[in-house]
């Protein structure tokens, strides 16, 4: 088990008052505060000193939390309104413009979303930031999309976990297609032991918030534990805006107060304290 803690003082984002529509989904440096041309050496530089220092046996790390692009059931709930998406809509497999169920997929905007992502790491790369070493992803079709889309090689392949996925139950594009599926349309991805092939979680109820929260802390606690060695310093989580809620939540950050936090496309760098503990 950790206990976690936020350390902030790197990002923008380290402001829950920041505002998304003011910095972009994705802003430049991926909001480092640092705007030299050794930003990344030495933001490296201090989060490897961080952990070499540590006498708590703690693990410092650099998430990057990725929200999906817009997908087809983001689409629908604008041309509905929440209200009746959520009474009405959402139940359903599409309309007759859309299809967003089960589990939908990128929009034309989704997908442009993710490439200009794509094109800050780009950017970001010739001042030699750090390109993830780890990499997780939410076994539904959109994350694991826009995953293809942000990172390639040399980021590692995406380890699949079904802890990653949206809540769950009655919203028809949180369903998720047969493992099957997923790996005949994205043979790149690894997915995690015990994965199984139909979508056994998924009912016509939603799913608890208390259940998305031990499903967050899962996350977690299997990243640190997954890199205790310390050989990955930098982790990349492709996923959805409710779960990526709770991740911050859980290291002990306020979440947005800026309409609905994490803007579809968007990625959320956080330095993440893990401090082990031991169990009496």
């Amino acid at each position: 088990m950790f206990l976690y803690e936020p350390v902030p003082g790197f990002f923008l984002q380290d402001d829950p008052n920041v505002s998304f529509p003011d910095i972009g989904a994705v802003p430049p440096r991926f909001g480092l505060l640092d705007a030299s041309d050794a930003r990344w050496t030495t933001f490296l530089a201090r989060l490897t000193q961080l952990n070499e220092s540590a006498t708590d046996g703690a693990l410092y790390k650099l998430l990057f939390l990725g929200r999906h692009g817009q997908a087809y059931h983001n689409l629908a709930e604008l041309k509905y309104g929440t209200i009746a998406w959520d009474a009405y809509w959402s139940k359903l497999n599409g309309d007759d413009e859309f299809v967003w169920g089960p589990d939908a997929a990128l929009t034309n905007l989704g997908n442009k979303q993710a490439r200009d992502a794509r094109a800050v790491w780009k950017t970001e790369l010739a001042f030699r930031a750090p390109m993830p070493q780890k990499a997780y992803c939410s076994p539904l079709t959109r994350a694991i999309q826009t995953h293809r889309i942000v990172y390639s090689a040399p980021t590692p392949t995406a380890l699949v976990i079904e802890n990653l996925r949206e809540y769950y139950g009655e919203h028809t594009c949180d369903k998720r297609r047969t493992r099957s599926e997923l790996v005949a349309d994205f043979p790149e991805i690894d997915i995690e032991s015990g994965f199984t092939e139909e979508d056994e979680l998924w009912t016509e109820v939603r799913e608890t918030e208390e259940s998305r929260r031990a499903r967050a802390n899962d996350v977690l606690e299997r990243v640190f534990r997954e890199s205790e060695s310390g050989d990955a310093q930098v982790i990349a989580i492709t996923a959805h805006g409710g779960i990526i809620e709770e991740v911050v939540r859980i290291v002990g950050r306020k979440w947005y107060t800026s309409l609905k936090g994490l803007p579809t496309g968007g990625i959320l760098p956080i330095v993440v304290k893990a401090i082990p503990v031991i169990k009496t």
